[in-house]
């Protein structure tokens, strides 16, 4: 994508007492954690004055809720989610002149989306700097892509709170740019299911139907073979981890082939 000019009229907010948040409420961390802030901040190429609004950023609701803290990410994933789109339309308006409004919002959809943000935060390893409870812990909760996204947006937030627009422009340009790329070569996350569903409505007037074929391994790491019949054609199996994943990978291969034969 063609480098872009930063908007000239911006919104600073240090100039704004209303956006940021007093000092006391703010979970200060210790020397340890603030190492570990310092390290990430290096590896992704950003700068924090209060590493303490950083840290704010990755401290999920579970872990407020079982400490009694008043204060975590949730505010600050608004606020970035409000700031991620403004920057995502910036540069599709900007780069995609030619395209028309439809175009750009679906581009938009999956770039902002949450498997694209959980993924890009996983890049970042964000998951290693979560801060949750102990019952979203042992739950999987560093894994799970809605808190991956949401403290992806909730470090927007705190970007532009410490430092600005122009640098939640330039960290959020960085990735949503690559991302937007892929979407125009046709290299992104694609919900495969969604797609299966929806074209065997048009075309078929009937939704596909899973069936587990078999499972295998122990509790820990299962693996499951899933099947999916459309319009009478069975597609797989398919194979995955658990069961949305192999449901996934046998939606792609019966949407592959559908689309297909129908272009021979």
């Amino acid at each position: 994508m063609k480098p872009l000019r930063m908007p000239t009229s911006t919104l600073n907010p240090s100039k704004s007492k209303s956006l940021a948040l007093a000092p006391d409420l703010l979970p200060v961390p210790d020397s340890a954690r603030k190492k570990v802030l310092t390290a990430f901040c290096k590896t992704a190429d950003i700068r924090f004055k209060n590493l303490g609004l950083l840290n704010l950023s990755f401290v999920h609701r579970s872990a407020s809720n079982e400490s009694n803290q008043k204060t975590n990410n949730e505010r600050l994933e608004f606020l970035g989610d409000a700031i991620l789109g403004a920057i995502t339309v910036h540069l599709l308006y900007e780069n995609l002149d030619r395209r028309p409004e439809g175009d750009l919002a679906k581009i938009k959809s999956v770039v902002v989306s949450e498997d694209v943000l959980s993924g890009v935060a996983r890049e970042l390893q964000i998951d290693n700097l979560l801060i949750l409870g102990r019952g979203e812990e042992l739950s999987g909760g560093r894994t799970k892509k809605a808190i991956l996204a949401d403290a992806l947006e909730a470090l927007i937030g705190a970007i532009y709170l410490d430092s600005g627009y122009k640098s939640a422009f330039e960290f959020v340009s960085r990735f949503i740019s690559i991302e937007i790329d892929r979407v125009l070569e046709n290299r992104h996350y694609r919900d495969y299911k969604s797609l299966l569903q929806e074209y065997c409505q048009r075309v078929f007037r009937k939704y596909p139907d899973y069936t587990l074929i078999n499972r295998s391994g122990p509790e820990h790491s299962r693996i499951f073979w899933m099947e999916v019949k459309v319009d009478g054609q069975s597609y797989g199996p398919a194979v995955g981890r658990n069961k949305k994943s192999a449901e996934r990978e046998a939606a792609r291969l019966a949407y592959e082939a559908l689309v297909e034969s129908r272009s021979l």
